[in-house]
């Protein structure tokens, strides 16, 4: 029988400045997910005839909401970032592509979303993987 930890791979760590820039983004990411997902809980107009357009009913709204908080405070806590960032970068791509084919908006905010919590979930790896698959 081998060692399953002698078997595993040995992620780099960032430098400092790669460390300060991913903590940033996280920041950022979790600011802006729980004032949006707020919003839609409360019910901010804007945001509610956005829903109305897309033609899904309010439920879709308070779900979004849900889960935009959820994934912004799961990406404070380091062992569960990586599952926050996953979380966060589905619902920017849902979102792009509701702005792209539905509300036909600007879709480069969802993409800049996209890309950070892509980037912040790859950073994670190594605690997704060691989490979710032993």
């Amino acid at each position: 029988m081998t060692n399953s930890l002698a078997n595993e791979k040995v992620m780099p760590r960032p430098g400092k400045l790669g460390r300060i820039a991913l903590w940033a983004a996280k920041i950022a990411l979790v600011l802006i997910f729980a004032a949006t997902g707020t919003s839609k809980i409360l019910g901010v107009q804007q945001l509610v005839d956005g829903f109305v357009q897309i033609g899904l009913g309010p439920w879709f709204r308070y779900f979004t909401g849900a889960i935009e908080i959820g994934g912004a405070l799961l990406l404070l806590w380091p062992l569960t970032s990586g599952l926050g960032a996953l979380i966060l970068l589905g619902v920017s791509v849902g979102a792009f592509f509701v702005q792209l084919f539905i509300m036909h908006g600007d879709v480069v905010h969802t993409l800049v979303l996209a890309t950070l919590s892509g980037w912040v979930a790859w950073a994670a790896r190594g605690a997704l993987q060691a989490r979710h698959f032993r």
